[in-house]
Formats: C-alpha cells, structure tokens, sequence
C-alpha cells in the first residue's frame, strides 16, 4: 500500500508551504517534473479525502517547476517564477492511501508570461485538471 512507482525519488525543493505534508516525491522527465504523494490524513478535509486546496497547491507547484525546467532548456534564464493565475476543474476525488501524481502536460513558453496545463491522478484516474500561467522574474545580477 504505501509502494512508491518506480522512477519517484524524494522531491528535492523543500518549502515551508509544502513540508506539512512530507513525504513528496518527483519523477524528473526530460520536459517536465511529476510530483507524486500518498495520500494521508495530513491532506484531507473532514471526508478523508484530499483537500481541494491542497491539490491546487501541488498542481501549481509542479507546473511552475516544470515551466522552469522548460525555459532553462531554451536557455531563458528567470530569476523564478510567480504564479499569475491557476484555475482547477474537480473530476472526481481521490481517497486515503491512494497514490497522487501531479502531471504537467503542456508547457509554452510567451515571452512574458508561460502557460501550463496538468492532470492529476490518483491511483492512474483523472480526480483535476489544472491551467495556469507563470510571470518569470528577472534574474537578479550578483554584486
């Protein structure tokens, strides 16, 4: 039951945001970064399944690092990227113990703003489908 798929390892990027709901994991891809959790009490609502909210954070999560994986591919440096805007569409939900990955399926790169589309799955089945767009930052000279 609590099996991680093959290709995940321990996800790297640490934040304050996400370290409530560690273990997270990522499966790095030549275009893209999956993320991928078990799901456990630490990220559901009250009907022990995961919380909306905490879907939308991942999903933004690993589509701002796959936008970011893209654009150091094309040689486009950004001093990080801000979420400008992120829509979810609920396909179903997903339930305690289920694996979740957090999948980015399209990426294109605007000169000023980036768009991302995902697909989140528990346990292989579509539960969101997520769009959002990404501002890159400047990158910050150093002294």
């Amino acid at each position: 039951m609590d099996e991680i798929p093959e290709g995940f390892v321990a996800h790297s990027r640490k934040s304050p945001l996400t370290d409530p709901w560690e273990p997270l994991y990522a499966h790095s891809m030549p275009d893209r970064l999956v993320l991928g959790v078990r799901v456990r009490t630490e990220h559901c609502n009250s009907r022990s399944m995961p919380h909306g909210g905490f879907l939308a954070a991942l999903a933004d999560n690993g589509m701002g690092l796959s936008v970011g994986m893209n654009l150091t591919a094309a040689g486009r440096a950004a001093g990080g990227l801000v979420t400008a805007s992120l829509a979810l569409d609920y396909l179903g939900s997903a339930k305690l113990g289920q694996w979740l990955e957090f999948d980015t399926d399209f990426v294109k790169l605007g000169r000023s703003i980036c768009f991302a589309e995902a697909t989140v799955r528990a346990d292989g089945v579509p539960v969101a489908r997520a769009r959002a767009t990404f501002k890159p930052l400047e990158t910050r000279a150093t002294p």
